[in-house]
């Protein structure tokens, strides 16, 4: 069974940043394919951003793409997400996921994904 924790949630104004951490309990990541999705109050689950095993490919969200960028560290057993010029749209509870994966392979539905984390909220004001 893998765990996902997240971490770096918080609260900014409009044009902020944040950095989102996941760190997963298992032996090693190297296998999994990793990603973030966002659920915000009302609203479905939406897709983030995804990155494949060695970190490349990598593919974002039409609404996030040149603002957000998904990495990892595979050593350390952590994704991150980085979030720069934050809009109150972007406003949600901000989830991890993992599976495990072939290669270069991406996935960006959640129902790919056998893990997932808690959760932490990002909240943005105007």
């Amino acid at each position: 069974q893998v765990q996902l924790v997240e971490s770096g949630g918080g609260s900014v104004q409009a044009g902020g940043s944040l950095r989102l951490s996941c760190t997963a309990s298992a032996r090693s990541v190297e296998r999994f394919v990793m990603a973030w999705f966002r659920q915000a109050p009302g609203k479905e689950r939406e897709f983030v951003a995804v990155i494949s095993r060695g970190g490349s490919p990598t593919y974002s969200g039409d609404s996030v793409k040149g603002r957000f960028t998904i990495s990892r560290d595979n050593a350390k057993k952590t994704v991150l997400l980085q979030l720069n010029d934050l809009q109150p749209e972007d406003a949600a509870v901000y989830y991890c996921a993992a599976t495990p994966a072939i290669l270069t392979v991406i996935y960006t539905t959640e129902e790919s994904f056998n893990y997932w984390g808690q959760g932490t909220q990002v909240t943005v004001s105007s």
